[in-house]
């Protein structure tokens, strides 16, 4: 069987394929241009795939082609619906990044409550020395115990940034972007009485129709001006543009985002130009990649194939 993986290096180096490997002949592509797809993919069984965009046209050109695994939980880059027309098979991994991605935001949420940035460069500036007194008492921090703690998106990444928050002592509430208030541990609540009332606001939703531009400048102004937002979802979600003159203006206490509607952002982008830069956290599409959550992947990639040889016994 062959295997071609189209952007191996999406995932780093010093990647243990042997799991893949077992199911057949594996090429790796550390990265593959769209003109080069079709040429690539030709006489392949399985495709696997992070972001390179599996389309009609490539489907077409792929006689092959059997099963298409998608290195991720999205399948926004394949069309799922003309690949299983064609009887090719899409198969994705969930679940795998959940305890990164909630560690990432976590981080990003205790940066901005603590004002790390601005603590440490009093002490490397050589400020912290000159003072009169044992602290600096220029900023003071927000403790998340007793907080109100809004999240949008209540699915499994979701409710693991809720667990967590419960552990630090806030309240959480949730607005669900699918319209469901599936989660009873919890109480559900309108977007707009989430946004005005919550002193935190963690993003991890889809971006779908519905959840496209879901805060955007109008949105932005009914939250508390020493509100931290967070957007751990997906880029889109919130407007970028409007986000950043949050930032700027004070209209927000503090903005983090490791996912954007464009990826990897242009040299243009208004977040580079933000003034207030310790006021926002900039990651760039990380908070998948733990080295625990990579081994997580793999393993599911690996499940996928043989599950797939099993059903189609080859």
């Amino acid at each position: 069987m062959k295997i071609v993986f189209l952007d191996s290096a999406t995932l780093g180096e010093n990647i243990d394929y042997s799991s893949i490997e077992r199911f057949g002949e594996l090429t790796l592509y550390s990265h593959t241009i769209p003109s080069d797809v079709c040429n690539r993919i030709k006489g392949a069984d399985v495709v696997i795939v992070n972001k390179v965009k599996i389309l009609r046209e490539q489907i077409d050109s792929a006689s092959a082609l059997r099963l298409i695994c998608v290195a991720a939980t999205g399948t926004n880059n394949v069309d799922v619906e003309y690949a299983q027309s064609k009887g090719i098979e899409v198969k994705n991994v969930v679940g795998y990044s959940t305890e990164s991605v909630v560690q990432i935001t976590f981080g990003a949420i205790l940066s901005l409550a603590n004002h790390t940035f601005y603590f440490d460069t009093v002490v490397k500036s050589g400020e912290y020395s000159k003072s009169l007194h044992f602290t600096d008492t220029g900023r003071s921090f927000s403790e998340i115990s007793g907080k109100r703690f809004g999240i949008i998106g209540m699915g499994t990444i979701g409710k693991r940034v809720a667990e967590i928050a419960t552990a630090f002592g806030a309240k959480v509430c949730y607005y669900s972007t699918a319209g469901i208030a599936h989660c009873k541990k919890y109480q559900a609540v309108s977007l707009e009485e989430l946004l005005a009332t919550c002193d935190i606001i963690s993003v991890h939703a889809p971006l779908n129709d519905k959840t496209k531009n879901l805060i955007s400048m109008k949105e932005i102004k009914l939250m508390k001006p020493d509100a931290i937002l967070v957007n751990m979802g997906r880029g889109g979600i919130i407007n970028e543009a409007d986000l950043a003159k949050a930032v700027d203006f004070s209209l927000v206490g503090g903005a983090a985002t490791d996912v954007y509607e464009q990826e990897p952002i242009p040299s243009d982008h208004p977040f580079l130009a933000v003034k207030n830069s310790e006021r926002m956290i900039l990651t760039p599409h990380i908070g998948w990649s733990g080295e625990s959550a990579k081994k997580r992947l793999l393993e599911g990639i690996a499940a996928n194939i043989e599950s797939f040889v099993t059903s189609r016994s080859l």
